[in-house]
């Protein structure tokens, strides 16, 4: 009995060992070579994992590279450094790159803002945002809970009395706060010498229908197009800027605070 279950031990091991080798010939003759500077390229990246570069994570966007066919530029984390070691990485010219940040076109914090009713369920916009519009009187202003602050990878946007508060310098412009944002009032704007120029409304109510929800917001009134050489420009009851004008009509910047409340 014992030599026949030795044997059985034997065999089985035996068997086990052949299909083993059989597997390591296997894998050794039909493994696919993965290209080597995808591990280079892959160390050269941040690794946040942010998707700002239009791919799921890091490695994908390495991947895509070595490949070819793909701006350097994309990884907006990694900034003008990460760039300039793709660059060497990929034998080719570094393009400038345009330092972008998340902008919240809403100025009504905590104190101006009015609401039309008493929220109580889930603190977070979209979930106010579900309930008929949420808590707040404008139909188009933030809702106040930090669905944004709480989406940053970065730690670059903050809530000081119910509005959100982006750090210039810590914003990489990945875009992770306007996917959180379900009144769609943030939108990544280029910023130059840092200075940086933008409607803080997104009210399409005529002006004396703003006038009587908000203190802060756009009224449409058209100082800002007239004293800016067009650089903005009014549409659907709201003022919007050209920033290529504005870049032209740089040393009227401070007319622009001019508007009325």
């Amino acid at each position: 009995m014992d030599k026949l279950v030795f044997i059985s031990i034997l065999g089985m091991g035996g068997i086990g060992l052949f299909f083993a080798c059989v597997l390591a010939a296997a894998n050794s003759r039909l493994a696919v070579k993965e290209n080597p500077k995808i591990e280079e390229i892959e160390n050269a990246l941040p690794k946040v994992n942010c998707g700002s570069c239009g791919f799921l994570n890091c490695h994908e966007y390495a991947v895509a590279l070595a490949e070819g066919g793909q701006p350097i530029n994309a990884c907006k984390p990694g900034g003008e450094d990460v760039e300039k070691r793709l660059a060497d990485i990929l034998g080719v010219e570094a393009e400038a790159m345009v330092k972008k940040i998340a902008v919240v076109h809403c100025a009504a914090n905590g104190t101006v803002r009015k609401k039309k009713a008493e929220y109580r369920g889930i603190k977070t916009c979209a979930a106010k945002n579900m309930l008929k519009g949420g808590d707040v009187l404008c139909d188009y202003g933030c809702l106040g809970s930090g669905d944004c602050a709480l989406a940053c990878p970065f730690d670059a946007v903050k809530m000081e009395d119910g509005l959100p508060l982006v750090d210039p310098v810590k914003c990489v412009a990945c875009g992770k706060c306007i996917s959180a944002c379900p009144r769609g009032i943030i939108s990544l704007e280029e910023i130059e010498n840092c200075e940086i120029i933008y409607v803080a409304c997104s009210s399409r109510d005529k002006g004396p229908a703003t006038r009587k929800i908000c203190p802060v917001g756009c009224i449409a009134c058209g100082i800002c197009q007239k004293v800016s050489s067009g650089a903005f420009e009014v549409n659907n009851n709201l003022a919007v800027p050209t920033y290529e004008k504005l870049k032209i009509v740089e040393k009227k910047r401070r007319d622009y605070v001019k508007m009325p409340n």
